[in-house]
């Protein structure tokens, strides 16, 4: 068998002239497969970041070292889907605010300390779980704070924020409901 190359005759219509360049980079080679890819993208994005990572942005410096203030950081909703919240957890706490302003956007960023059914206590800025010392070594410094021995019932825990060199009236901690806790801070 003999290969045979067909030539344009002269009454065949021109090759079609390439697309623009600005059009190939925007759009690529194949117009259709790069709109499915941009709209996968776009569903992916809208599902990850309304259902499964919160964007925060930090106010404030309770929770400094570990976290600054107006750093971004990403809340996991889905980290307590399989498992309780554990001691040493930094997480988002949806606030309880009397005037409304509530809802998963605004919250605080504190770290888990205290379990259910155990007993917190705050000794010249030294917590105590059931009487002993707990061992923070993500805290730098420590103002005297006392608080009373509280003991936690089903689905509450004690949160705290780890910049405990401030004073105690700046500084929201306390008990909170385990429906309250939207996820787990990323890093």
């Amino acid at each position: 068998m003999t290969e045979r190359t067909v030539q344009p005759g002269p009454d065949s219509p021109p090759p079609p002239a390439p697309a623009p360049l600005w059009r190939r980079l925007v759009f690529g080679r194949n117009p259709k497969r790069t709109l499915l890819r941009a709209a996968a993208l776009f569903v992916t994005a809208v599902v990850v970041f309304k259902f499964i990572l919160l964007p925060v942005r930090i106010d404030g410096t309770s929770m400094e070292p570990a976290y600054h203030d107006h750093a971004i950081n990403f809340i996991n909703r889905l980290a307590y889907l399989g498992r309780p919240p554990q001691r040493g957890d930094v997480v988002g706490v949806r606030l309880s605010h009397p005037h409304g302003l509530s809802g998963p956007h605004v919250m605080y960023f504190k770290r888990l300390i205290g379990l259910p059914g155990e007993t917190v206590a705050i000794r010249r800025g030294v917590v105590f779980i059931n009487g002993q010392p707990l061992e923070e070594p993500y805290v730098r410094a420590r103002e005297v704070w006392e608080e009373s021995p509280r003991t936690l019932k089903t689905g509450e825990y004690f949160v705290i924020g780890d910049n405990r060199g401030m004073p105690k009236y700046l500084h929201e901690h306390g008990i909170v409901d385990a429906d309250r806790i939207v996820g787990k801070v990323l890093w």
